[in-house]
């Protein structure tokens, strides 16, 4: 009888071990599907990216005599991503933490507008937006 308890014993081990390996081994597939958001993000950017350079390259930028085709490509990129947070904040099935999204969002949109409107102007309201948000999170406000 004691044969049988341990053969047992060792079945639902070596099942368990079995369960915990297959969790373990989450392809990048799945982990997309789940979270398929930050993909659509990184592909908005690149889109966003190459329209921007092909159209500098046709001259479409040429007439905007302050705007540089990077400073656009930046502009946008930033915008892409705070637009990541609003929609995390806003659907549940999508929520997770934002706040370095959200830094990473204003550094992006500051680095545009700092070859626009100038850097003396430009860092210091990155430093104030984020020191709000920092505020914000401190007392608790998370919508």
């Amino acid at each position: 009888m004691s044969d049988l308890h341990r053969n047992e014993k060792v079945e639902k081990q070596e099942e368990k071990q079995e369960k915990d390996e297959k969790e373990d081994e989450k392809t990048w597939d799945e982990k997309w599907r789940r979270d398929p958001l930050s993909a659509v993000v990184w592909a908005a950017i690149l889109i966003w990216a190459g329209l921007v350079l092909l159209g500098a390259n046709m001259g479409l930028l040429a007439r905007f005599e302050r705007l540089d085709s990077w400073a656009v490509i930046f502009i946008g990129a930033g915008l892409i991503v705070l637009l990541e947070v609003v929609v995390r904040l806003l659907v549940p099935a999508y929520r997770r933490a934002v706040r370095g999204t959200f830094i990473f969002g204003v550094v992006l949109l500051a680095v545009g507008l700092g070859g626009i409107i100038g850097w003396g102007v430009v860092w210091p309201l990155v430093l104030i937006v984020i020191g709000v948000a920092v505020l914000f999170g401190a007392f608790g406000w998370r919508r």
